[in-house]
């Protein structure tokens, strides 16, 4: 199992760096952060509420509250620092809350239609995954949407290393400097991917009535599910 402090001490380090190289990090940024997310909100009723699972620097919530300015958000991540920034970003703005927390102990004591997550539950071990998206499922409604962004390796593993190969390649040539490489390669051990199917296959296991993978780039996918 992983340490989740060492978790946090990785995460806070880059916390005020990490949107200037987001775009960088994602050679698939606008597809994966935008685009996604404008199919998935031209499809659902305006949520009343959203929480946010591992939100960082509010980056995720920022996109969705481009859709739906009128809907609370529960930003909640286990790095401070991260929270801080994302507090920044939503400066003078209603319907804001942030909590440091680890989601994987309990989400919040809140009644939320929408839970949303990017590039955070690729962390967990598979049964800590399982455990999570059990406890989405029973916080939803039915009717509820759980959306998660985030990194996947292939079924295969030689595929996986092609996937692996090539996102290096992109990232050497991306501008990015060697300490951001190197930071990059730390936090790179934490990543416990799992495939895009193993993980449809745990929300359904979960009872999820509709889980799909509505976008796909090598790595990078976007799974939706509905209670």
């Amino acid at each position: 199992m992983l340490d989740k402090n060492n978790i946090e001490k990785q995460f806070n380090m880059v916390a005020e760096e990490y949107d200037m190289n987001r775009r960088r990090f994602i050679p698939c940024y606008d597809d994966f952060y935008i685009n996604t997310t404008a199919l998935i909100a031209a499809n659902i009723d305006a949520p009343e509420r959203i929480i946010d699972l591992g939100t960082g620097t509010g980056l995720l919530s920022e996109h969705w509250y481009r859709h739906f300015s009128g809907a609370e958000y529960i930003l909640t991540d286990i790095a401070e620092d991260m929270l801080e920034v994302a507090k920044c970003r939503f400066s003078g703005l209603e319907g804001f809350s942030y909590k440091v927390a680890d989601y994987l102990k309990g989400l919040p004591d809140v009644s939320a239609d929408t839970v949303i997550s990017t590039l955070s539950i690729h962390h967990l071990e598979d049964d800590e995954k399982q455990v999570l998206f059990g406890n989405i499922y029973n916080a939803l409604p039915d009717g509820g949407l759980f959306v998660n962004y985030d990194q996947f390796c292939a079924v295969d593993d030689r595929l996986s290393r092609w996937y692996d190969r090539f996102w290096e390649g992109q990232l050497y040539n991306s501008g990015l400097t060697d300490k951001d490489i190197a930071l990059w390669q730390a936090r790179r051990k934490l990543d416990r991917e799992c495939s895009v199917e193993q993980e449809i296959n745990m929300l359904r296991k979960s009872g999820f009535s509709m889980v799909e993978c509505v976008y796909s780039y090598h790595k990078f996918a976007v799974i939706a599910a509905l209670k």
